[in-house]
C-alpha cells in the first residue's frame, strides 16, 4: 500500500465530458445513467505476466516489420521514445507498450480504411516495446500524415500515434494518443477540442527532440506517459479519471 501523502485525489475537471456533441461519436458512446466504480476481481489483476521474450527483433521497428527484405517504409523517418511514470515520476518497468498508425499518407492498412490515400505495402503500422528499468520505451517508425474523418463536413485528425499500455493483466489497459508538436491541425480537432484544460492537451503533444536524433537519417519525438495522479495523461478509456 502507497504511503498516505502518495495518494492523489481525481482532478475531474482535467479529463473531457464524456458527452460532447461537438464530437459526434460521444452522443452514442456517452452513457446516460452515472457511472459506478468496480472493484477488479483476483482473475483481473493477476497474471499473464509480460516478458521480453515475448517480443520479436523488429517489434518495435515498424520500418521493416512488416517489409519485404531489403525494402522499408515509406515517409518521413522518426524515432519515437519516452519513459512510463507514475504520478511522482517513477519509472514504471515492465511495461507493455503497443502503438498503431495511419501511414505516411494517413490512410491504415485496414479494410474498412476508405481514404483515397495509397496502401505502403511495407508498412503495417503496429508494434510494441516493453519498458526497461528507467521505465523506457523507443520504436522507429515513419511520420504519419492527417486525414478526414465523418464528423462534419470538413474535419480532420491531426497526425497522430496510438498508444496501448498494459499493466500486469489484460484488463490493466490504458489508451491514448499522442500528436507532433507544431501541427495547426491539434487545435482545431473535435476530439482534442473536448479535453478542457489545455495543459491536459500539451501532455499529448510530442516535442521534436534533436538530442535523440540520427543525423542524415531520423527525426526523434519524446512522448513520457504518467500513469496516474491529479496530471495523468488523458486516457481515453478512462474518462472517468484513474
Amino acid at each position: 500500500m502507497a504511503p498516505l501523502d502518495e495518494l492523489f485525489p481525481r482532478d475531474r475537471e482535467w479529463q473531457p465530458p464524456a458527452l460532447t456533441p461537438d464530437y459526434k461519436t460521444s452522443v452514442a458512446r456517452s452513457p446516460s445513467y452515472p457511472l459506478l466504480s468496480l472493484q477488479n476481481s483476483v482473475s483481473e489483476t493477476t497474471g499473464p505476466v509480460f516478458g521480453h521474450d515475448m517480443l520479436g527483433p523488429l517489434d518495435n521497428d515498424l520500418l521493416h516489420n512488416y517489409a519485404t527484405p531489403g525494402e522499408s517504409a515509406i515517409g518521413q523517418r522518426i524515432i519515437v521514445h519516452g519513459r512510463v511514470l507514475d504520478e511522482n515520476s517513477r519509472p514504471v518497468p515492465g511495461t507493455l507498450v503497443e502503438f498503431w498508425q495511419a501511414n505516411a499518407g494517413g490512410r491504415y492498412r485496414h479494410k474498412k480504411d476508405t481514404y483515397l490515400a495509397p496502401i505502403d505495402p511495407n508498412f503495417g503500422g503496429c508494434g510494441r516495446a516493453i519498458t526497461d528499468d528507467e521505465g523506457r520505451y523507443h520504436f522507429r517508425t515513419v511520420k504519419p500524415a492527417p486525414y478526414p474523418w465523418r464528423n462534419w463536413v470538413n474535419n480532420w485528425r491531426p497526425a497522430h500515434i496510438h498508444f496501448s499500455i498494459f499493466g500486469h493483466a489484460f484488463a490493466q489497459r490504458l489508451i491514448t494518443q499522442m500528436y507532433f508538436e507544431g501541427d495547426p491541425l491539434i487545435w482545431t480537432c473535435p476530439i482534442v477540442k473536448a479535453i478542457p484544460d489545455d495543459r491536459a492537451i500539451g501532455q499529448l503533444i510530442a516535442p521534436l527532440d534533436m538530442n535523440a536524433t540520427v543525423p542524415l537519417d531520423t527525426m526523434a519525438y519524446k512522448f513520457d506517459i504518467v500513469l496516474r495522479g491529479t496530471r495523468s495523461t488523458l486516457f481515453e478509456n478512462r474518462l472517468e479519471g484513474n
